[in-house]
């Protein structure tokens, strides 16, 4: 940087690393120095990948954006989901997901409209930073991320066998918020083995999509056999009384009382006398894992509420002595780094912290932990994803014992 000094000061510098995952922040670009031109602007800052612009008015407001797109001179407009605005007046950080609101206390939002820069754009300096993730020289997790390693992990799935004679699959229980990911985790297991891109369960942001109890059995390839393995998906669990999955649902399930298909009531339990209850489940029809499906990008805002609902639920779950799990999803969404490298994924400063907030907040141990990326909007798979995500579902199935017999691996 040379004798340029930015005008951000290291407290503004820390609030906004904070939201970035532990960045270091690179100032390309000063006005006062550099020139206010176009092109002074597009010399220095083309092409260098994230980036934060701030602005000073001569009324004391700083303000600025960042955007996860390169600057360029294409005249084409892109679309940035992970894209937000910023103000350090009035309060902490103005994001920019929708629409506009600042965050001044926990849990409090206020509409921003105008209070960026309380309506006056007489800059009196522009600044341009360039976002540098941190990562660990070494990851905090070994992680093999050669076809090989895929090659195994599939073949230990696919000749998993249950210490349970009785039992000839597993079934893993998935619960989260709405959006989170618990359908879009389902598409994407099925979609490795599957050898491309399935999208079999519904998924959204909007609203609960699944609203029925729903059982996915999961091939290799279409002509393949069932793996010993069943994701059970469930309503996306949400802060407001009386919507979402109901906590008191969660018993039958785990104990197999409740049929497949089975259509939620979020104001009213299955009762016993109900034609949909199994008063006699199999060994086969109970819960034997339960992965608690968390988004890392809101990990820190989780309402009170909601963390109270999980609470509740962990506690039923402890008592049953069923293990848990968490898998911390759109760990690419949160940060930079992982976006461009899943491979970097163990070596985030940014991931480790919210692994360990999920692991505080929902009462599991840091080992059963885990970041996936779940496939969305991709067309192809790709094999550092498909590593994670069959990493957590190897680790998944309790009680290992390992059938010798030869399969055919994709």
């Amino acid at each position: 940087m040379g004798s340029i000094h930015p005008r951000l000061t290291q407290a503004q510098q820390r609030e906004l690393s904070s939201q970035l995952g532990k960045v270091s922040l690179q100032l390309l670009y000063k006005a006062s120095v550099h020139g206010y031109t176009a092109a002074a602007f597009h010399q220095r800052c083309d092409d260098q990948g994230p980036t934060l612009s701030v602005g000073y008015n001569n009324s004391g407001h700083v303000f600025g954006g960042y955007t996860s797109i390169s600057f360029n001179q294409s005249g084409a407009w892109g679309n940035d989901a992970m894209a937000f605005l910023f103000t350090f007046n009035g309060g902490n950080v103005l994001k920019y997901n929708g629409q506009a609101v600042v965050y001044n206390n926990p849990g409090q939002n206020v509409n921003a409209a105008g209070m960026l820069h309380g309506d006056n754009l007489q800059l009196v300096e522009r600044e341009v930073y360039k976002v540098n993730p941190k990562l660990l020289k070494e990851p905090s997790r070994k992680i093999d991320w050669t076809t090989a390693n895929k090659r195994k992990l599939m073949y230990d799935i696919q000749t998993y066998k249950p210490t349970i004679s009785s039992v000839s699959q597993i079934r893993v229980l998935l619960i989260g918020p709405v959006g989170a990911g618990k359908s879009s985790f389902c598409n994407s297991i099925k979609s490795i083995f599957g050898g491309q891109v399935i999208k079999q369960a519904l998924t959204g942001i909007s609203g609960p999509t699944t609203t029925q109890f729903l059982t996915y059995d999961i091939k290799a390839r279409a002509e393949g056999k069932p793996l010993p393995i069943v994701l059970c998906d469930t309503m996306g669990l949400e802060e407001t009384t009386g919507a979402g999955l109901n906590v008191d649902d969660i018993s039958s399930i785990v104990r197999g009382h409740i049929l497949d298909k089975y259509q939620f009531n979020s104001l009213v339990p299955l009762q016993p006398e109900s034609r949909a209850y199994k008063k006699s489940p199999d060994p086969q029809d109970k819960i034997h894992c339960v992965a608690y499906v968390i988004d890392a990008n809101k990990i820190s805002t989780m309402p009170s509420k909601l963390e109270d609902k999980l609470t509740a639920i962990r506690t039923k779950i402890t008592l049953l002595g069923i293990p848990q799990f968490v898998l911390l999803t759109k760990v690419d969404e949160a940060c930079p780094a992982v976006a461009k490298d899943m491979k970097s994924v163990y070596q985030s400063l940014y991931i480790q912290t919210k692994l360990q907030e999920a692991s505080k907040r929902l009462g599991v141990i840091p080992a059963h932990v885990v970041p996936v990326k779940n496939y969305s909007q991709e067309q192809e798979l790709d094999q550092s994803c498909d590593i994670l995500l069959l990493s957590a579902v190897n680790q998944m199935l309790p009680g290992i014992y390992r059938n010798d017999s030869t399969l055919d691996i994709i």
